[in-house]
Formats: C-alpha cells, structure tokens, sequence
C-alpha cells in the first residue's frame, strides 16, 4: 500500500475510490468502512460473479469465497467472473486471479469445500456479513440458518430463467429466509438451471443488486430491502415489491426451536432415494440395451427439450419432448419395452405415468436420468 494521507486512505485509495468519495453519502468514512468489512460470498457463479467484481471493485476489505467446483465451459455464458482459460480450474483460484487483478488493495480469503451443516457456522462467524450466491434450496436453508444462529445479516438472491428476486435476511428484528418460504417444494417439481435454462444477463442484474445491498449495509446509506422482497421480471422489464413481516412461529428467528444446523439435503428431499417401482438403474439399463437387437424389443425415449440433446443422449433414442408426449404416442410401439430418460429422472416418471395411464403395458424411467447414466458408464470404465 502507498503512503497514507490524513484520511487515513492511502494515495492509491484515493484516487481508485475517487468516484466514491466525491458522493457526500460515501465519502471517506463509508469508504473506511468498506475497507474494514468482511464478507462471505456463497458461491462464485452466476449470482457470485457480478457480487465478487463489484464488492472487490469499491473496496471491500476482505472477501471470502466459497465453492469447490471447477469452470466448465457451460458456466461462461453467465459466470463472467471466468473466462475461457480457467476451464477445468477451481472457481475460488480463477476468482482470485481476476478479483486481484481488479483490486490488489482487497484480500480473498479461498473456501474451496462445499458449504456444509458441519462448517458453516464457523465459516459464517467469521465475516461480518454474507451473499447468497447458491443455486439449490438446501444450499439456501443453510446459508439462513446459520447466520440466523450467529446472528449474521445475509443479503439473498436467486434466479429462475428470466426473473429474479433479492432481499436481505436475519438482519436484527427483521425476518429470515423461512419466514418467507417456511417449508421447500417438492424436490421433484425444482427443475435445475440446465433443465430450465437461464438468460445469462439476468444473474449479473441480480448480483448487481446484491451487491449494492451489501455496500448499502456496510456504509449506513440508503434504505437496504429489509423486510421487502424485490421481484424482478426481465421479459416484461417490471420490478415489484412485497412485505415480508417476521414470523412469530418460524422455527429459525421466531420460536427459535431450531437450535442447530440439520440435514438440509434430507430437508429439501434432495437425498437420492432408492429406485422406485417402474424404475430401472442404470448398470440394468445397459445389460438391458447389450442383451441382443435393442430395437426389436425396447424403446429408448428421451423426453427432453431439443437443445439438452445436444449436448448428450443415449445412443439412437427415439426423442420426444415430455411437453409434446401427449400428442405423439402413436409414434411409440406400445408392444415394446418403453424405458424413459431426461436429464435427472423426474420428467422421465412423469412420461411413464403418461404412457401407462393410454394404456402402455411395459413401461420403466431410468433412475437418475442422463447424468446417472453417465456416471455408471464412467463407473464401468473406469473398472478395466
């Protein structure tokens, strides 16, 4: 750091936060205050990405990143905090890299495991306040309950295709995540980002905002979204607002019954479950498809959308989306073995159910979908 001037900035503060300091609202002592705060940010995505270069870019002290995974090249089109060559690299090494670059004056703190019941608490008391980047419900009842329990504010925001919403969350006397959203839909009902797809710009709009909010708490300025939630649409370009009042029986800020962390996969039915009735495993499925002429005896029918076929299928699979199934069953030889597949397996369960109720007799969903078959094919390799 270069010299330092009576404002307790140093020279080369003083002209990198120039813009800062010339609003009365910011000034040199909001400026100290950024310098001095710790932030956590859950996840260097989508949401993370636009979060991590502003917050690195004002100033703020230190920055704290959480994620295991690596870039892969499906994350470029939203997750501009990388580029093309981290492919393959951890997310919290490329965001280090590109944050130190912005800023040499911030310190990144690297959190390079996954956020977990048996850390978080510890992670989280540790920083001053936290962004939720995630993009799962288990990740986000987490992130609530702990700075519920440590009594940290945190600053959400997620995403869904076009749309997206920010708050702020277990701020003192305000309400929490689970006030909104006491319990989690049914896991089968969530599609995942790669099933329902997302505008990239859309994530860096809401980041922004999270951003902002945190800049907004750190310095005192402005009217932060505690106890509103925005809700952005971004076909229609509309922006809304709904109260969120505490709740006197949330288990988390309300009651406070829950009293630690629990297991938020099982919580949000995200624990895999064991193969139901009409469902076939993978390794079955590929006995099944190697035990002679596959044509003459099974139907292979992928119920995706047309794009997720490009990028992977199952060998030469007859391709319907679900959305259209109801409407081309005639193309479908109801005297065969019909073994439905999509991306994770839920869109697959509901194919069969279709299928079985117009009157298909032998009709099976591949557990796990698409990814479970390619895990066992790589499980299979990897064993010669």
């Amino acid at each position: 750091m270069t010299s330092s001037s009576p404002t307790g900035l140093s020279t080369s503060e003083l002209l990198r936060y120039a813009r800062h300091l010339t609003l009365p609202q910011v000034g040199v002592a909001g400026q100290l205050k950024l310098r001095a705060s710790r932030l956590l940010l859950v996840g260097a995505g989508g949401l993370g990405s636009p979060v991590a270069l502003y917050l690195a870019a004002a100033g703020v002290g230190t920055i704290g990143i959480i994620d295991p995974d690596r870039v892969d090249r499906s994350n470029l089109q939203r997750q501009v905090l990388h580029g093309t060559s981290s492919i393959g690299e951890l997310k919290t090494r490329s965001a280090e890299r590109r944050l130190r670059d912005l800023n040499p004056e911030v310190r990144i703190e690297r959190i390079e495991v996954a956020l977990s019941s048996a850390n978080a608490l510890e992670l989280v008391s540790r920083y001053d306040l936290v962004l939720d980047g995630s993009d799962n419900f288990p990740t986000r009842y987490l992130v609530n309950d702990a700075c519920v329990l440590t009594g940290k504010p945190y600053i959400y925001g997620s995403i869904f295709r076009f749309d997206g919403q920010v708050s702020v969350f277990a701020a003192p006397g305000g309400p929490c995540y689970r006030c909104l959203y006491a319990e989690p839909p049914a896991a089968n009902l969530i599609p995942t980002c790669a099933e329902s797809g997302v505008l990239g710009v859309v994530p860096g709009i809401i980041g922004s905002l999270q951003a902002l909010e945190a800049i907004k708490w750190i310095t005192g300025i402005g009217q932060p979204l505690f106890g509103r939630l925005l809700l952005f649409e971004g076909l229609g370009l509309t922006i809304r607002e709904l109260r969120v009042q505490p709740d006197p029986s949330c288990v988390a800020c309300g009651s406070r019954t829950l009293t630690e962390l629990i297991d938020y996969q099982q919580f949000c039915g995200a624990v895999p479950q064991e193969p139901g009735e009409g469902e076939i495993v993978p390794a079955d499925l590929a006995r099944t498809l190697g035990s002679g002429p596959r044509n003459d005896a099974v139907v292979l029918l992928d119920v995706r959308e047309a794009w997720e076929r490009e990028i992977a299928m199952i060998g030469d699979s007859v391709h319907i989306p679900l959305s259209r199934l109801g409407d081309k069953l005639a193309e479908i030889d109801p005297r065969k073995l019909v073994i439905t597949y999509c991306h994770r397996g839920s869109r697959a369960v509901s194919a069969r159910e279709i299928l079985l109720a117009a009157g298909f007799r032998e009709v099976k969903s591949l557990a796990g979908g698409i990814d479970g078959w390619a895990e066992q094919q790589d499980s299979a390799m990897k064993r010669y």
